[in-house]
């Protein structure tokens, strides 16, 4: 019974730690493309890529989330492994998306300056990126 419960608690956190983190990130960018277009209104398209980056660890959590879901119902056993795994990648997740945010909302303000940023700010945005893809692999091999 009680690994049922931390198997569930689990699916919870992955989910809701992903999610909370992509809602972090993309707001961070958002806010920074918000007053950029104030000045630059024509780097609208660049910014609405760099505002997204973040939403993508939140599909992370949501893909893990449903594999742990499958594992958890074939096995109710393994609800410690699935609380372990669920908590160790939605924390991973939650943090590589407020960072990946961080990263987006300074290339926007720097494009919105007048600087050729967007692709460099691309490549550092998928190094905290990265980390999430990691932490995804890693859930789907154990």
């Amino acid at each position: 019974m009680i690994n049922t419960i931390l198997g569930y608690l689990g699916l919870g956190l992955v989910l809701s730690l992903a999610g909370i983190g992509s809602a972090i990130g993309t707001t961070t960018a958002g806010n920074a493309a918000e007053g950029a277009l104030r000045k630059k209104p024509e780097g609208s398209g660049n910014y609405l890529v760099l505002s997204a980056l973040p939403a993508t660890q939140g599909i992370y959590g949501f893909v893990a989330f449903f594999m742990m879901l499958s594992k958890l119902k074939a096995t109710p056993e393994s609800g410690l492994l699935i609380f372990g795994i669920g908590a160790c990648v939605g924390l991973v997740c939650l943090l590589s998306a407020i960072r990946q945010g961080q990263v987006c909302a300074n290339g926007i303000i720097g494009v919105s300056q007048g600087h050729d940023v967007f692709t460099n700010t691309l490549i550092y945005a998928a190094l905290p990126e990265l980390y999430a893809i990691l932490g995804l692999v890693g859930a789907l091999m154990v």
